[in-house]
């Protein structure tokens, strides 16, 4: 029985980040007895959603309280997500720390990095990543930042743990609640608020440039468009409305009302012929339902998903209302090829976010060698 603490954008703010934990802790399962301890901003939300042995709110414990709860573990795992960023990055990285000063190996779990602009979130980066014992990254472009602020271990490429997820039913209610039953097609759409992570979205380009394009959708293609939060309790619902406020077809514009989870809105995004989104997890949803999209990266976390499936789109500060537009008329008249390309590309993204887990597996092997070696010298040496 291994015990395994992870570390990451945990406690119900954002569905993608649940849908990372619900991938880690889904493989974790499948492949190995453990007692799992999730370090959260919310232990209630973390053991309401996932099956999970312990919720610890990190941050709320002084640096000793932390380390004793580290201390306790025969594996620390940082990640999944996007974690490793200027304003944030120190505060992910205490608890490898300390598990290095316990002893107490780490991984990082198919992570991104970036924006690392700071000389000493850089530093800070390098060093406490010298002593971890795997490191795995979701896309090519956290791999090279990470090799360029320093880091010398070696750095594998696997995928987003969101795509081990399998879709689960919705109550035919909650469609007819939301409108999604029946009707004319439906089309998806996603944003998100700016942030540390996301320091350079412009709030008033993207707002029109979604705008123009919803507009664009719903009288070329005659469709109502549903624009998905993903997370409802922070600023993408009032960012969602902001965008259908400057729409001259808002009346054809609806923000999702219900509280869904990860794996049901894989299935909800089924039921749309076609998305635009920003947020990463939203495009990853609508990959999984194999429904066509077109993105607007506004990180690398989300041009790296593009690249994998071989798509074309600039990032979004590159984009104006044109050019959108005529991304999107061309991806519709296009979409059953898109549909077919996003087909063949899962196979090999969702076979590299399983091999997180197997170099996790690999490593907690390692750490039994280990624990039997210390236990076998102890033997002798009180014999």
């Amino acid at each position: 029985m291994y015990r395994i603490g992870i570390s990451g954008s945990y406690g119900g703010i954002n569905l993608g980040d649940e849908a990372i934990l619900e991938g880690i802790v889904g493989g974790l399962r499948a492949s190995t007895e453990s007692e799992i301890t999730i370090f959260t901003r919310n232990e209630e939300d973390t053991l309401r959603r996932h099956d999970v042995d312990r919720a610890v709110e990190i941050r709320n414990l002084t640096r000793e309280e932390a380390r004793r709860t580290v201390a306790q573990l025969d594996l620390f795992v940082l990640g999944g997500g996007g974690i490793l960023y200027d304003r944030d990055a120190e505060t992910y990285l205490r608890e490898v720390e300390l598990a290095a000063e316990s002893d107490v190996p780490v991984m990082l779990y198919a992570i991104s990095a970036g924006p690392l602009e700071k000389a000493s979130v850089r530093e800070a980066v390098r060093e406490r990543l010298s002593d971890v014992s795997v490191i795995t990254v979701r896309d090519s472009q956290g791999k090279r930042l990470l090799e360029d602020v320093g880091v010398k271990q070696e750095i594998e490429v696997t995928a987003d743990p969101a795509f081990v997820l399998q879709p689960d039913p919705i109550p035919e209610e909650a469609l007819i609640r939301d409108g999604l039953e029946g009707g004319r097609r439906k089309v998806g759409f996603s944003v998100r608020e700016p942030g540390p992570a996301a320091p350079d979205i412009d709030v008033g380009h993207y707002h029109a440039l979604l705008a123009n394009a919803a507009d664009f959708v719903i009288d070329r293609l005659d469709a109502d468009v549903v624009f998905v939060p993903m997370e409802r309790n922070k600023m993408d619902m009032q960012h969602s409305h902001a965008v259908i406020a400057q729409m001259h077809f808002a009346d054809r514009a609806s923000v999702l009302k219900g509280a869904y989870t990860s794996r049901q809105l894989i299935t909800l995004i089924g039921r749309f012929e076609f998305c635009v989104g920003m947020r990463l997890h939203f495009l990853i949803f609508s990959a999984l339902a194999h429904v066509p999209f077109v993105a607007l990266p506004y990180a690398s976390k989300v041009m790296g998903l593009v690249e994998d499936l071989e798509m074309e789109m600039p990032p979004l500060r590159d984009v104006r209302t044109g050019r959108l537009i005529a991304a999107i008329d061309r991806s519709w008249d296009h979409r059953d090829e898109i549909r077919t390309k996003i087909q063949q590309a899962l196979p090999e993204l969702v076979e590299r976010a399983g091999r997180t887990n197997e170099l996790l597996q690999k490593l907690l092997r390692t750490v039994a060698k280990k624990s039997d070696h210390r236990t076998h010298a102890g033997a002798r040496e009180t014999s």
